[in-house]
């Protein structure tokens, strides 16, 4: 269950975007080898599965390379897409390293009363991050390590912060995003991948502006 930093549970329908279908507009920051590009294109599936007839999911900026900056953007609609432009006034902003924040302006175009993501062990508050948007934070790294997902020796977060994504927005229905995982994965990776969307899904912490 997701929990407000200050007064413990939060009822479902106070904090989210509408629940009604419509054009949302997401945008990935992380460093190459997280899969923050993996990330944007399960969400896209796992729309499709919600009643999304448009979605699409692509880098923004060039290839992902280990280690460096990469953005990625995913766009959901009840109608079919014909935008295939660069996300620059997002409804989300999802980080997948809490670094890129000192380092790059993630926020910018974040629209008034959206989401900020992002992949940290501090609060919301505790970020200090400035705007007129909510802020979820969860702590995906620490979740990853203990299930094992990590690859040639980076810990590969892109399944966890989906948890936070959907306790945050639900954008998207949690079974559905599970069943895209059943069906990319082989077992074992599979339970470990939905393993750290519900562990992380269960420690989001959520400050409403």
């Amino acid at each position: 269950m997701c929990y407000d930093e200050i007064d413990g549970l939060i009822t479902p329908m106070d904090n989210k975007l509408s629940s009604n279908k419509r054009l949302y507009e997401i945008r990935w920051h992380g460093r190459g080898g997280q899969g923050a590009i993996t990330a944007a294109k399960l969400l896209a599936q796992a729309a499709y599965l919600d009643g999304y007839h448009g979605v699409t999911a692509a880098p923004s900026f060039g290839a992902e390379r280990r280690g460096a900056p990469v953005s990625a953007s995913t766009r959901i609609s009840p109608e079919p897409i014909m935008v295939v432009s660069q996300v620059e006034e997002p409804d989300v902003v999802v980080v997948l390293d809490h670094s890129l924040l000192t380092v790059s302006d993630v926020t910018d175009g974040l629209r008034e009363g959206g989401w900020l993501v992002v992949n940290s062990r501090q609060s919301p508050n505790e970020l200090k991050v400035k705007g007129h948007f909510n802020i979820a934070t969860a702590d995906a790294t620490s979740v990853c390590r203990e299930l094992g997902l990590i690859v040639t020796g980076l810990i590969v977060v892109n399944t966890a912060i989906l948890g936070a994504f959907v306790c945050a927005t639900e954008i998207v229905n949690l079974a559905n995003l599970e069943e895209v995982i059943r069906g990319k994965f082989p077992k074992d990776a599979m339970e470990r991948n939905l393993s750290a969307i519900k562990r992380t899904y269960e420690i989001t912490k959520l400050y409403r502006m």
